[in-house]
């Protein structure tokens, strides 16, 4: 038999940041949104643990047991007992190392699939558990929907959307490490008071209302700053995004994706055609939010 579940991405409508914590991580205020881009995981049992992967970039993904759904069948299998023999493939949608998830999603897609095709019955709880040991946005990947996510991002509170926020993302020719970023950040930080992260009451507004207007003029990533130190040329990106009538324009995450929230779907159309041709990304994909999170899509027998 199999499992498969799909996964969303994410957009982060608000990434506040602390400063670095003795352990080397980061205290955020994260406001993650999940959004119609989709990464599908395939759980097969198999004689031992092995990743297969398809799709856009497929050959940048790790197919060893770094993987995050490697990692995740590992982690299952280690908290009931038993081996993680099993075959996962990733069909990828979402962007790799582009600041909107793709690792995370496949983390928590083939965590839901093989509790699926183990008959584990874990808690959503215990589900959680295990996917903040993987990763500060492997819970929100599985979460879905809309989240407000502090600590490493990994403690979610659940948050209402009013309506659909259109956007439209836009691909760089090359990826950056979250690492490298959050390492600039601090390059870039050093010596100021950095302020404790908070969410923006007036984002959460925004959001509650469905209102894009309100939304586009609250959103913030307070690691753009390093993202575009490090690769300049995004700012290209967002300048031609924000000519072609985008109410606003940001990094995604650690980037290089772009994102730009469109008042409508014509919008949305309008600026992904004026990106496509303005020679300054990759790709451009449309897709609108809140987005269920991972969600079993097939079970054969």
């Amino acid at each position: 038999m199999s499992v498969t579940v799909r996964v969303p991405a994410k957009v982060n409508v608000q990434l506040a940041v602390g400063a670095a914590r003795a352990d080397g991580f980061h205290d955020l205020a994260n406001v993650f949104l999940a959004v119609g881009l989709y990464d599908e995981v395939t759980v097969t049992p198999a004689d031992g643990l092995r990743v297969t992967c398809e799709g856009p970039d497929a050959a940048q993904v790790p197919l060893d047991r770094t993987n995050l759904a490697a990692r995740a069948a590992i982690a299952l299998a280690g908290r009931c007992g038993r081996t993680p023999d099993v075959h996962v493939h990733i069909v990828k949608d979402i962007p790799v190392a582009g600041g909107m998830a793709g690792g995370s999603a496949d983390g928590a897609g083939a965590l839901l699939a093989c509790d699926a095709l183990w008959g584990v019955g874990a808690s959503r709880e215990e589900l959680l558990d295990i996917c903040a040991e993987l990763g500060s946005d492997v819970p929100f990947s599985l979460a879905g929907g809309a989240a407000l996510g502090i600590g490493r991002g990994e403690q979610l509170t659940a948050l209402e959307t009013g309506g659909a926020f259109h956007w439209v993302f836009a691909t760089a020719a090359r990826g950056l490490s979250t690492p490298a970023v959050f390492r600039e950040f601090d390059r870039l930080t050093a010596g100021l008071d950095v302020p404790e992260p908070v969410a923006s009451p007036e984002l959460l507004a925004a959001l509650a209302k469905g209102d894009p207007d309100a939304l586009a003029a609250t959103v913030s990533n307070d690691l753009q700053p390093a993202a575009l130190s490090l690769f300049p040329e995004l700012a290209d990106t967002l300048a031609a995004g924000r000519a072609a009538g985008a109410l606003t324009s940001l990094v995604s995450g650690s980037g290089p994706t772009t994102a730009f929230l469109a008042r409508d779907p014509e919008a949305a159309a309008r600026i992904a055609g004026a990106l496509r041709t303005s020679g300054t990304c990759r790709s451009v994909r449309v897709a609108s939010g809140p987005a269920p999170g991972a969600t079993i899509v097939g079970n054969a027998a």
